[in-house]
């Protein structure tokens, strides 16, 4: 089979390995999308994500969704066939966590991520043709729910733990600053959670575009010097660039609350605090989630519409190409997808993606 492997800075291959086997209590998927996240990126361009760095070839990838193709000894309750995505994350150890955090496994010191090169043996992620995965982080797919929405289930359950880190929205005023993919994931969650107003910014007209066709009902061009909105009540920081945090500090009402959902530097910075103390905003920082993504899942089959995200479809063999697109802040890419299956005859997606892929170059729908 294909899979897509960083092999270290700058050095990503499509290799041939070998088709995995399904062991005991695991399911072998044929995977059909990927969808490209920041630490992809990361791992392609320096070979580290924050603090985990390559020391062995990696494959990438831990937004995905196929098919069931295999069940191993011992799994029950799944069928040949039957599309699923992935809860990417596996507790390392008896995953005990002090009661002060109970059941907030996101926060458990040991976690195994597919597509992370935090352990050593890494742990492979999903931008192949085939992964064997334990039964346990399957996620079947509702009915009326394809594949490639199916692989960004993740960052939609990431958005949707971000809202859900904050007070009541409904009806509340809400402020998203940064409309990359989460960002704009962030805008259609506060909104699927009943803000009564969302107000995008960003620096970049093209996602600002994407902001608006997933639901905010303002958006602010930055870089035309648009500021941001005075007294809101809920903010959500999802640029993760320390230079916003004084601007972003200042929006926020007076005894409102910030959401730090874009992940900040782990080396000093300069940054603009002071309101933090003079306006008592409560700062929350947001990490992955816990069990979201079955909520991600039910929000698409009732109708949450992910499509607007998606900006650009590469089949596997040009992962190169779309990692690039992805990492190019002029490429006006939002989420790139990869088409993973060689054939996917019958299904919408395939005629989606075969129209993009032979469309041009840049696969831009």
């Amino acid at each position: 089979m294909r899979a897509v492997v960083v092999h270290g800075p700058g050095d990503v291959r499509v290799d041939e390995r070998a088709r995995p086997v399904p062991g005991a209590g695991e399911v072998l998927l044929a995977l059909e999308w990927g969808g490209i996240c920041g630490s992809d990126i990361a791992y392609w361009k320096k070979g580290a994500s924050g603090t985990a760095a390559l020391a062995h070839p990696l494959v990438l990838g831990h937004e995905f969704a196929g098919r069931v193709a295999a069940l191993g000894n011992g799994v029950t309750g799944l069928r040949e066939g039957q599309p699923v995505t992935v809860h990417p994350a596996q507790l390392v150890g008896d995953g005990v966590l002090p009661e002060r955090i109970a059941g907030r496994t996101n926060l458990y010191p040991r976690v195994r991520y597919f597509g992370s090169a935090a352990f050593d043996p890494h742990t492979d992620g999903g931008f192949s043709e085939y992964r064997a995965v334990p039964a346990t982080q399957i996620r079947p797919l509702p009915d009326g729910v394809g594949t490639e929405q199916g692989a960004l289930a993740e960052p939609l359950a990431v958005a949707l733990h971000a809202v859900g880190r904050t007070p009541e929205l409904r009806g509340r005023t809400v402020l998203v600053n940064g409309c990359g993919p989460i960002g704009s994931l962030v805008v259609a969650a506060a909104r699927y959670r009943g803000a009564g107003r969302v107000v995008a910014a960003d620096l970049a007209s093209s996602s600002l575009a994407v902001a608006r066709a997933m639901g905010a009902d303002e958006t602010r061009d930055l870089s035309a010097g648009e500021g941001l909105p005075e007294d809101v009540d809920v903010v959500f920081e999802a640029s993760g660039a320390p230079a916003a945090l004084g601007p972003v500090l200042r929006a926020t009402a007076r005894g409102g609350t910030l959401v730090q959902v874009g992940n900040l530097p782990g080396t000093a910075v300069a940054a603009a605090l002071g309101d933090l103390v003079t306006r008592e905003i409560t700062w929350i920082g947001s990490y992955r989630f816990v069990e979201e993504i079955d909520e991600a899942l039910l929000a698409l089959r009732d109708g949450l519409d992910v499509t607007p995200l998606i900006t650009h479809r590469f089949p596997l063999e040009r992962a190169e190409e779309a990692l690039a697109v992805a990492a190019d802040p002029g490429s006006g890419s939002s989420k790139v997808m990869l088409r993973l299956a060689a054939d996917m005859p019958g299904t919408p997606e395939a005629a989606a993606a075969s129209a993009s892929a032979s469309a041009s170059a840049s696969t831009v729908l």
